[in-house]
């Protein structure tokens, strides 16, 4: 009986040492404070359902402003910028763009210049979560790139497909010029 006992315990525990690592992997920030991530970001790895959304992608970077932030992807030769407004309530962002509702949440990383957030897009015809890392770097060292896959498998995503730090980003745009839907021809 007692060794019944010791077996079940061991199982146990051995069941919930896992877990107890995706806690922490995944594991929402307490408070983000906007001003410590101000300025740009570039897209470093995303796991989503349909990867070849990121793969058409050639290069991905984010200016996040006080309450708004525009995105710049490279696709095809072409600059494609967005702005959207944003508001943020302890770890949790919530945007609108058209008929699409945007809900991400920020995780913890040991990475200290990145910033590791789901999103979870909801449209009448279209559902999906996306798994992002967002860096002032192109390329992350190798421990974070496998914390990021940790998280990935915490979250029972697809592996993350990583962009090429290689790959020349949009220039900036000023907060003057029209950003709105706007696609541009890069030279």
């Amino acid at each position: 009986m007692f060794a019944i006992l010791l077996t079940l315990l061991c199982l146990v525990s051995v069941s919930r040492s896992a877990p107890v690592a995706c806690e922490k992997l995944v594991k929402p920030l307490e408070q983000f404070d906007i001003h410590n991530v101000t300025g740009r970001w570039s897209l470093v790895a995303v796991s989503l359902k349909f990867d070849s959304i990121a793969k058409r992608r050639a290069s991905v970077v984010v200016d996040i402003r006080n309450s708004s932030y525009i995105t710049a992807e490279r696709v095809a030769g072409r600059c494609q910028y967005e702005l959207l407004d944003f508001t943020l309530e302890g770890h949790v962002l919530t945007m609108t763009a058209r008929n699409v509702n945007l809900t991400g949440t920020l995780f913890y990383t040991s990475c200290a210049d990145c910033m590791v957030l789901t999103m979870h897009i909801k449209s009448p015809t279209y559902r999906a979560v996306e798994f992002y890392v967002l860096s002032r770097r192109r390329q992350l060292e190798q421990k974070e790139m496998e914390e990021f896959s940790a998280q990935v498998l915490c979250l029972s995503m697809p592996p993350p497909i990583v962009m090429d730090p290689k790959m020349e980003l949009c220039p900036v745009q000023t907060t003057n010029q029209q950003t709105d839907q706007r696609t541009i021809e890069v030279p």
